[in-house]
Formats: C-alpha cells, sequence, structure tokens
C-alpha cells in the first residue's frame, strides 16, 4: 500500500493547504502566536489553526484582513473561496535538443541595484531580468522616493536623491517577499542616519538569521534593532577597521562592503565570500572609484570615498544556477543541448563530480560576459548513463558546490544507479521539499531537516504537484517532471517566476511541451 506522502494532492485542497502554511509562516516571521493573530483578525484561535492547516475555505473580506495584519499579499482572492494561480502543465517524457542561452543572474542583479544607492548619480545597469524577485525590490525602492525605472527590455536606471530617500512609506507588501532588501542597508546608511527596514522574505526554508549582517555592519558603526516587525537602523561612528565575517555569507559580504565603502580609511574584511553576485558588486563599485584588493580571495581591503556622483553604465553577468537548471534538465530527459555562456568559474566542480558519475560533455572555448570580467563558455551535455557517487552529496561556501546548484543534484541521483546521501546543511528544512519528488515516483528518504538518502534508478511518473514556497525546491520538482513520463501538473509557480525569466518558452524551445494556464481554485 502507497504512503499517503506519495499519492497525488487532492486539486481542490492543495491551494488551501498551501495558503495556510505561507500564512503561518508570515505570522511566525511576525512573532505573532496565534492567539494574538486571532486577536487582529477577530476570529477564534481554533480558526487560526483551521486557517493554517488549510481546513477552512477563506472569503475575500478575511483575506484581506489577512494581508492588512500581516502586511503581505498572501495571495489574491477573486471572489469568494476562490483564489487564482499560474500553473504549468508538463507533458514529460520528450527529448530535448537545441541550444539555449543562460540569463543574467538574478542575485548578481539584486547585489548590483542595492549597491546603486551608493552613487548619487545615474547609474544604468544593463542584463537585468525581468522576474518577480526584480519586480518586488523595484516597487520597494519607488516606494523609497528613488527614481527606478526601465530604460530598456533588460536595462534599469537608478537615481538617489538623498534627501528625498525614506523608508516611512515602504511598500511592506512588497517588502515581505524578498530577502534581497537586506543588502541595501550598508548604502542607505550613508544616506540616512535612523531608518527601519521590515523583516525579510524570500523562500520560506526555515530560520534565516541576519546575525552575519548584524554583527559586520555593527562594526562598521550601523547599529541594528530587532523588534517584531523590523530592522531599526542608526548611524554612528565605524568601531574598526578590521571585521570577521560571522558565517560565510555572500549577501551579509555584499552589505559590508557597501557600509565600508564610503569610509575612506582602509577596511579590511575577512573571511569575506568570493561568488558571483560579491565580484559583480565590486566590479561596480571600482567603477565608482572605490579602492578594492583582495577580490578572488576571502580578504578584502576597501578604501571607499565620502561622495560617490557618476553616471555609470554597467552590466550584470550571467547566472551559473540557471546554468546548473539546464544541465539538469539535460542529464534528466537523457538529451543533448547546449548551453551557452555559461559562467564556468561557478560550475567548475559540480560539473567534475557529474563527470565522475558519468556525465558525458565538453566545453567550448573561454569568452568573457558583457562586463568584461566573467568567464563563459558554452557546454554540450551528451546523453549519458550515470551512477551515484561513493560519498555525500553537500554544499560549500564558493569555491563549493553552490548551495543554490545542490538542489538541481537531487532530480539526477533518481535516475543515477546507486544511493546518494545528500547533505543541505546550510538550511533548515529545504530537504523536506526534495520530497515532494517521491510524488513523481522518485525514491527519496528523509533522515533530518538537513539529509535525503536518493535511491536512483527510478522511473518517473507524472503527477499533481504544489510548489513548496521556495525557488529551488520548487524548480527541481519542474525539472523531474520534464523527465517523468506522463503528464504532470505543477501548481502555484510563483516561486519559479521569482527568479527564472519566460522559462516555459525557453523550454518549450528546447522541445519540452509545457503549457502555462491560470487557474481558479477554492
Amino acid at each position: 500500500m502507497k504512503s499517503k506522502q506519495n499519492q497525488p494532492q487532492n486539486q481542490e485542497s492543495a491551494p488551501l493547504s498551501l495558503i495556510g502554511s505561507m500564512i503561518k509562516s508570515e505570522r511566525e516571521k511576525r512573532g505573532m502566536t496565534q492567539s494574538d493573530f486571532a486577536k487582529s483578525l477577530k476570529t477564534s484561535q481554533s480558526a487560526i489553526a483551521r486557517i493554517e492547516s488549510g481546513d477552512q475555505n477563506m472569503t475575500v473580506e478575511l483575506l484581506a484582513k489577512i494581508n492588512s495584519v500581516l502586511g503581505s499579499r498572501i495571495i489574491t482572492a477573486q471572489n469568494p473561496n476562490q483564489m487564482q494561480t499560474d500553473d504549468f502543465i508538463i507533458r514529460g517524457g520528450k527529448k530535448l535538443s537545441g541550444t539555449i542561452r543562460t540569463n543574467p543572474s538574478k542575485n548578481g542583479a539584486l547585489g548590483l541595484i542595492c549597491a546603486s544607492l551608493m552613487n548619487s548619480g545615474t547609474t544604468t545597469l544593463h542584463n537585468i531580468p525581468r522576474i518577480e524577485e526584480i519586480y518586488r525590490i523595484i516597487e520597494v525602492f519607488q516606494s523609497m522616493n528613488i527614481d527606478i525605472r526601465w530604460v530598456g527590455d533588460h536595462s534599469l536606471f537608478i537615481k538617489v536623491n538623498p534627501q528625498t530617500l525614506s523608508t516611512e512609506n515602504l511598500e511592506l507588501s512588497s517588502a515581505a517577499k524578498i530577502r534581497s532588501g537586506l543588502m541595501a542597508i550598508g548604502a542607505m546608511a550613508h544616506h540616512i542616519k535612523k531608518f527601519s527596514l521590515p523583516h525579510s522574505g524570500g523562500c520560506q526554508m526555515g530560520e534565516r538569521t541576519i546575525s552575519a549582517h548584524k554583527y559586520a555592519i555593527e562594526e562598521l558603526g550601523i547599529a541594528v534593532k530587532v523588534t517584531d516587525t523590523e530592522y531599526q537602523m542608526s548611524v554612528g561612528k565605524p568601531k574598526t577597521n578590521h571585521i570577521t565575517m560571522y558565517e560565510a555569507s555572500d549577501t551579509a559580504t555584499i552589505n559590508a562592503l557597501l557600509a565600508a565603502s564610503r569610509i575612506t580609511e582602509t577596511t579590511e574584511i575577512a573571511f569575506a565570500q568570493q561568488n558571483y553576485m560579491v565580484l559583480d558588486v565590486c566590479y561596480l563599485l571600482q567603477k565608482f572609484g572605490i579602492e578594492i584588493s583582495g577580490m578572488g580571495t576571502h580578504r578584502l581591503s576597501i578604501k571607499g570615498t565620502k561622495s560617490i556622483t557618476m553616471d555609470i553604465e554597467h552590466y550584470n553577468s550571467e547566472d551559473p544556477i540557471e546554468s546548473m537548471l539546464f544541465i539538469s534538465a539535460a542529464i534528466v530527459t537523457r538529451s543533448e543541448i547546449t548551453i551557452t555562456h555559461c559562467p564556468i568559474d561557478f560550475l567548475e566542480l559540480e560539473l567534475y563530480k557529474l563527470k565522475l558519475m558519468g556525465l558525458q560533455y565538453s566545453l567550448s572555448e573561454f569568452y568573457l560576459s558583457d562586463n568584461g570580467k566573467t568567464r563563459l563558455c558554452d557546454i554540450i551535455i551528451k546523453p549519458s548513463e550515470l551512477k551515484s557517487l561513493p560519498d555525500k552529496l553537500h554544499s560549500l561556501p564558493y569555491p563549493g558546490i553552490n548551495t543554490d546548484n545542490l538542489p538541481f543534484f537531487v532530480p539526477i541521483c533518481t535516475i543515477a544507479t546507486g544511493r546518494t546521501l545528500l547533505h543541505d546543511w546550510m538550511w533548515e528544512n529545504r530537504a523536506i521539499y526534495f520530497t515532494e519528488l517521491n510524488r513523481l515516483g522518485a525514491q527519496i528518504d528523509l533522515l533530518d531537516p538537513h539529509r535525503i538518502i536518493i535511491t536512483g534508478g527510478q522511473k518517473l511518473r507524472g503527477a499533481q504537484v504544489v510548489c513548496p514556497p521556495a525557488l529551488r525546491p520548487s524548480a527541481i520538482i519542474l525539472v523531474a517532471m520534464l523527465g517523468a513520463s506522463g503528464t504532470s501538473v505543477l501548481r502555484n509557480v510563483y516561486a519559479i517566476k521569482r527568479g527564472y525569466e519566460n522559462l516555459v518558452d525557453r523550454l518549450t524551445s528546447l522541445g519540452a511541451d509545457i503549457e502555462q494556464i491560470h487557474s481558479v481554485t477554492g
């Protein structure tokens, strides 16, 4: 008898269950108990329990109240008890072929947008993906009186007036959906002496501490007070010219860089990360006239400048995580495709692990990205029979396997022969989402919130799955569905749209059979 976990979710109840989970997560992030939440909504605690477990229908009025209390648009109701979502219908098991280009980086773009706040002149950023995450940060910045707007298909114009910059009318519903706004603290502190930002959003993968951000910027004179709903910043004098990062964090390293970039004395950052998005920010800061040495190492020295008023154009680099999605899709569908503009320095270890598993591939000559810095190449993936590695797969800070690339090994390991231990140590509970592939016929056993055992060689079959509220786990379900026989339905794909632009059309160009639909459920 199959377990309940392996059964397709009921089409009617699944969205309510997902919405309830999202509501619970947003409530907990704000430090509210069920009792507190019930009082705010003028309802009973038992009703809150039913809502969060997905056992209660919700009216338009109730959804509006929930959105208001949480300061977040959980979902939009079309009429009582009905919600609209974007879904994908995937007719899997089809071979892919052709060539696909890697798009510009989501994480790099977010770092560059935050770094642009340093400049009182105009910053024009090119190669910015049109994805939901970028739309949300634009909405947040516009609510702070920042002139930020599209000036081309993939170019953003940004101009900051320090005299009008303010967080008083912050767009809370958009801010609650992203985590990247935290990176703006280091830049904003050079313009505003006191300001507040709401608790960070983004993927829901357990507790996401801001300790690395807090300790670094506090050493540089930015005091952080954490309340139930927001982070309150006040700016004073730097305490030291040497900081050690509390943990290996790309975004916290960017925050420290931005905070140090308007300090005229030299600041040293030890245990600094050198992942692709950190380097992208360094390249822009250098154009701003900031001296940075030690790039490529874990010890950076920054000599800042008090004022930056320049008209600058800069190009974002390509996204290694998107390259990895297409690599994984080619492997799972046993296809030959060419993926161009791959930032090879941030894929080498992943490719080597796959080579040891039996993957056949070839690389083109190297060439440079539009930023003139990032090394790119084309990767040709060939159909291969894969076997599991003898030891575990796990992520590490760069130059280890990228934490966002690790999930794409999950669908790969489901078709490789043998058993794989995959350890996702960085995120509490993200490994739980990996078990959603069991609905497609995978055999994945959850050992604890961080570790899974994948028994490979399984034949994947079509099923219906609701996207978890996390980008990469949602993307790997899509990848697995491409390789699964029969028809699959992937529900509520907002999480995927956060990080991937026009993905349906691009996969269709390779021969995938995907249809995007708008559905109303209740």
